[in-house]
């Protein structure tokens, strides 16, 4: 059991809670680089958690420079086995107003410049990705936000863009003839890497805008999006707080997701084929299949 109740990924305000305890700043280094930014780790309730800001400090980072494989190894590192991203997008559905809340259960990944696998150069995984979400960690997540004044939602399809340009309302038009319900741009592959290091992965989304589709509303800018993660930030704090006790109420329950096992039948490389050197750069996430 790791001694983090869970990760957080989202903006650097996230980590000034109130009542955060033992408040330390970690600099790590990853196979794959720095993570985005240092992370930052303290106590509350009497559990660790640990935040990274996924576009640096400052914001510095586009979407596509964020070096996802870096910020997930990072908590793999330190043994987080449940992050939770914390993410601005825009709404393609009438009934996801701005300012609500959605914990997706579905990704479409339109992105096309990115990394996306830790594997590869002589050692092959097809990793399942057919809940790209953790089921559990996503309904816990919605228990938390229970009792907020805002209006959350327990599903949807999260596309995600390259950026670092919003849509245009052709593209965002498209996205709701296909029945996507949500468009962000961070989503992938920063799902997929969680899977591969059999991390549990949740998104809580916060709707900051309609897209450019609707035809009654101002189209997004980064003003909208900045002031509404603002007017958030506190109602994310407290919920992530009471994600808090809701795993350490659950801990114990043997209900299972298969998250922690992902890679388990996702290997095609023959063993003896395997790079080696793959094999030592990726030990953290192969050494207990492949010895």
């Amino acid at each position: 059991m790791s001694e983090y109740a869970f990760g957080i990924i989202g903006g650097s305000g996230l980590y000034e809670f109130e009542g955060l305890e033992e408040v330390e700043t970690l600099e790590l280094d990853t196979p794959f680089g720095k993570p985005s930014s240092p992370i930052v780790t303290g106590s509350i309730h009497g559990k660790k958690l640990a935040f990274l800001a996924r576009h640096g400090i400052g914001h510095i980072y586009s979407p596509t420079e964020v070096n996802y494989r870096a910020n997930i190894w990072a908590f793999k590192q330190l043994g987080i086995d449940k992050i939770i991203s914390v993410s601005a997008v825009g709404s393609l559905r009438e009934d996801y107003a701005p300012g609500d809340i959605i914990i997706p259960d579905q990704i479409f990944d339109n992105t096309k410049d990115r990394v996306r696998s830790f594997f590869g150069n002589g050692m092959v995984v097809h990793i399942s990705s057919a809940d790209p979400f953790c089921p559990i960690l996503s309904k816990q997540l919605l228990k938390a936000l229970e009792g907020e004044d805002t209006r959350v939602h327990a599903s949807g399809t999260l596309v995600t863009i390259e950026g670092p340009r919003f849509s245009t309302r052709g593209e965002s038009n498209t996205f709701r003839k296909l029945g996507f319900s949500l468009v962000g741009m961070t989503a992938c592959p920063e799902a997929f890497l969680a899977r591969e290091a059999e991390i549990h992965y949740a998104t809580m989304a916060h709707v900051t805008d309609y897209d450019s589709w609707h035809e009654t509303e101002e189209a997004v800018t980064v003003e909208i999006v900045v002031n509404t993660l603002k007017k958030n930030t506190a109602l994310a704090q407290r919920s992530l707080v009471r994600l808090v006790d809701i795993l350490s109420a659950d801990e114990g329950r043997t209900e299972e997701c298969g998250c922690d096992e992902a890679l388990k039948n996702a290997f095609i490389t023959n063993r003896g084929y395997m790079d080696a050197a793959m094999k030592d750069k990726l030990s953290l996430l192969v050494g207990k299949y492949l010895g």
